[in-house]
């Protein structure tokens, strides 16, 4: 009976030891967490990484921080670390094969985030949609189209495919084709879509306007049209620009060939009504 409990007296002092050792290193370890989180996070304040990305680094850290922490206890405690490492590795591997495509998506975020091919406010064409950044996440970005429509694609699409940054640069070129019936001067049409697109509201004069033939169809002259302007007032100076070649043509008597078929096709059937 007394070395039962000579025993049970030296486990419980060892094993008590044990736990009153753990228990104040996590104490110590949550303040040192803690601490350790708010140095790191002021010094990204003072970098120019995206805020989405200063939070996402903070956080990272902090379960690093704890997982470090929870590994030490165990140690502690005295459980096996070889166990403890084949469990957390083999969780980890069930958690990778479970979400590969989420994965995929949240390093797709980091990339997006830390090299910035675009940013909140561009408009691009990526992933087969187009429209504004309204919203860049660590998993999808949002994008509003023109017709006002939320489209959410996952980052790690975006990373895969082509990104066209409409809005990068500060001037943009609009480009529009003409066609014109062929019985017309060419230098004549020239001409007029020229002075054209010179008068258009917001096209630049440097880069020089455009206007010249550049291929034929048939009976079809197709003539090419291109101003520059600022990226801002693209659309704005697209619909203008269209608006203002079309009656600089009317105008001049120059005729869409699609018009003149079908005032062909009408008069010849008023012709066969009055036989």
């Amino acid at each position: 009976m007394e070395e039962f409990t000579k025993k049970l007296i030296e486990m419980g002092t060892t094993s008590g030891g044990k736990v009153l050792l753990a228990i104040l290193v996590l104490i110590f370890g949550l303040l040192l967490v803690r601490l350790l989180v708010r140095i790191a996070a002021k010094h990204l304040e003072k970098t120019k990484l995206d805020d989405q990305l200063k939070r996402i680094i903070v956080k990272g850290l902090r379960f690093v921080l704890y997982l470090v922490l929870l590994v030490g206890l165990i140690e502690i405690l005295g459980v096996p670390m070889t166990s403890v490492a084949a469990l957390i590795a083999s969780a980890g591997l069930a958690v990778g094969l479970a979400f590969q495509g989420a994965l995929a998506n949240l390093a797709g975020g980091f990339l997006i985030l830390i090299f910035k091919p675009f940013r909140t406010g561009d408009y691009i064409d990526a992933a087969g949609a187009e429209g504004v950044v309204r919203e860049i996440t660590i998993f999808y970005t949002r994008l509003l189209t023109l017709d006002n429509k939320l489209v959410l694609i996952p980052n790690g699409d975006l990373m895969s495919s082509n990104v066209t940054n409409l809005s990068a640069e500060k001037l943009r070129r609009v480009d529009l084709d003409f066609k014109i019936t062929n019985d017309i001067d060419q230098d004549f049409v020239r001409s007029v879509l020229l002075d054209a697109v010179s008068g258009s509201a917001g096209i630049l004069p440097e880069p020089a306007p455009f206007a010249r033939l550049t291929a034929v169809d048939d009976d079809t002259y197709i003539f090419t049209v291109r101003g520059w302007c600022e990226t801002a007032n693209y659309w704005d100076v697209y619909f203008d620009l269209i608006e203002t070649c079309s009656k600089a043509l009317s105008a001049n008597g120059i005729d869409d060939p699609e018009e003149r078929i079908a005032v062909r096709l009408v008069g010849k059937e008023d012709g066969a009504e009055e036989n």
